[in-house]
């Protein structure tokens, strides 16, 4: 190991002073010594990055719990809140607004202020929040607090997808992006289950149901919030709990496609050449498309299962099958795609699965129930799965530290975010008793033009590695992922 040696940066091409460790491109088959380093990386980083988003989602999603809980009995939030059904949507619009807007600044701040430390204050503030949702009694309420909970919210996902690039190689993310956003399915499920008990708390010290269910569910993020600030690790150049020989290959083996905690944070030269890059643009497309179906389902699975002939708390326990399939589909299917290298393929096969499952729903009679709600689970697998092989896809192929961050909260913020407000207005509650063919119909289509939007990433970037490889650098050379 040599501190303070010059080495040329294979990501910048430039000279830079060498960090606690030398950088080397590696090439070959995973060592033994890296799937041990792998494995210990694995059992600190995925399961608390799991765990830090199925809080936030929980917290995010639980609002479409609440509205319908104890509807019967007049307990419900639209009820005691003064909320109209078109209120409630653009409740639901603001919290996305909010979560577009703060995106981009918020992975700045990532790399700035340290993953561990930036992380923490999101997560105490959206817990806290949260709670703060227990309390509302007007529309004007929920409105601004929904807003500040987007606000923080909103760099959580792709502050964590832009944090495994510091620690893992292209191949190696999509498994783990799936891993830790299958923990947001695994929240739909057992949010569906804790709406569930909670749901018979209605009016116990004075609360009704729905205010308990945003106070429990708001308790654990403010807690967990300092488990992450000591816990998460930060970079693994100067990750203590590593060996000095596991530090060296931790940042050898990420030389030529991994994010670098020694390095700057992003210039607007920087900003621009990323803003410009053409094909980025393609992706955000692709990830809008997805958008719409991910929000739909995580605000309108408890209402789409009341209009499956469910009722009361039945409808918030019929809410755990789609999500427990979609995170068993999800896991698979990403280990796959990183495994054949086949991201884009995989998304496209996904896609055409969620938008057939959506076209069923939507053409079946409104009273066919039982073949409407497996449509459901089809639906959910598709839209759900194909999310994590696009964002390894996306962010294997950028190869800046700067760009990388950008360009993911980009993907999310101008991609995801106006996808994700398109998606709640599409399940009109007028049309519960029709099966909400509005939603079904624009999630189908969507979906389809998520997989013809795969394709053609797929085949451009096939092109492209066609015509580096016919340019013949005369050494080793990064080709585009697929």
């Amino acid at each position: 190991m040599a501190d303070q040696n010059s080495v040329v940066d294979v990501e910048s091409g430039k000279e830079e002073l060498g960090a606690n460790v030398v950088q080397y491109e590696t090439v070959g088959p995973v060592t033994s010594a890296e799937r041990a380093l792998r494995w210990k990386q694995d059992k600190r980083i995925v399961p608390l990055s799991a765990g830090i988003y199925f809080l936030c989602y929980l917290d995010r999603s639980n609002i479409g719990n609440a509205k319908i809980m104890n509807a019967a009995t007049g307990d419900d939030l639209l009820a005691q809140t003064g909320m109209s059904d078109y209120q409630y949507t653009i409740g639901l619009m603001i919290f996305l607004v909010a979560y577009g807007l703060f995106e981009v600044p918020s992975n700045i701040l990532l790399k700035r202020l340290r993953p561990s430390r930036w992380i923490a204050f999101l997560m105490f503030a959206w817990g806290a929040l949260t709670i703060g949702l227990g309390g509302v009694r007007s529309y004007a309420a929920v409105a601004v607090v929904r807003f500040l909970l987007g606000a923080f919210e909103a760099g959580l996902f792709p502050g964590l997808v832009y944090y495994l690039t510091f620690w893992y190689r292209a191949e190696e993310r999509s498994i783990r992006v799936a891993l830790i956003l299958a923990s947001a399915t695994l929240a739909g499920a057992f949010g569906g289950a804790i709406a569930y008990g909670v749901g018979h708390m209605n009016r116990d010290a004075g609360l009704s149901a729905w205010r308990w269910l945003f106070i429990i569910e708001g308790i654990p993020s403010c807690l967990s919030a300092l488990l992450v600030w000591f816990f998460l690790p930060d970079y693994p150049e100067g990750a203590a709990w590593l060996t000095i020989q596991e530090r060296d290959l931790a940042v050898r083996r990420l030389a030529v496609e991994g994010s670098k905690g020694h390095h700057k944070a992003m210039t607007w030269a920087d900003a621009k050449t990323t803003l410009a890059d053409l094909r980025l643009w393609g992706h955000y497309v692709v990830y809008f498309g997805i958008s719409v179906p991910f929000s739909s389902l995580s605000l309108f699975t408890p209402s789409i299962t009341a209009g499956l002939g469910y009722e009361g708390l039945s409808a918030q326990l019929m809410t755990i099958p789609p999500y427990a399939v979609a995170y068993v589909v999800q896991v698979l299917t990403s280990w796959s795609a990183d495994h054949f290298n086949a991201r884009g393929l995989h998304s496209a096969a996904l896609a055409t699965v969620g938008a057939v499952g959506f076209l069923a729903s939507a053409v079946l009679p409104a009273d066919a129930y039982a073949s409407r709600y497996g449509c459901l689970i089809v639906a959910a697998s598709g839209a759900f799965a194909c999310i994590p092989p696009l964002l390894g896809w996306l962010s294997s192929n950028i190869f800046s530290t700067a760009s990388v961050g950008l360009a993911i909260a980009l993907n999310i913020g101008l991609g995801g975010a106006p996808g994700q407000i398109v998606g709640v207005w599409i399940y009109k509650a007028e049309e519960a008793k029709e099966g909400y063919p509005t939603g079904h119909w624009t999630n189908a289509a969507l979906l389809f033009m998520v997989a013809v939007g795969c394709v053609m990433l797929r085949i451009y970037y096939a092109r492209r590695n066609r015509k580096i490889l016919a340019a013949g650098s005369g050494g080793d050379v990064r080709l585009f992922k697929y």
